[in-house]
């Protein structure tokens, strides 16, 4: 599980690689994929505290 969470956290926080090569479609997928980890994580929060604060 933590693992998981781990490489989730460091999509965030990785170094630049210059061997990969920059594309439009790329950069694209790429802030897709940030905003679908960040609407995910939002909504396990939001679960969380619905079944801790809110009942």
């Amino acid at each position: 599980m933590w693992f998981i969470l781990y490489i989730c956290f460091m999509y965030f926080f990785r170094k630049k690689d210059p061997n990969r090569p920059e594309n439009t479609n790329l950069k694209i997928m790429h802030f897709i994929n940030a905003l679908a980890i960040i609407v995910f994580l939002a909504g396990v929060i939001w679960k969380l505290i619905d079944l801790i604060i809110l009942k």
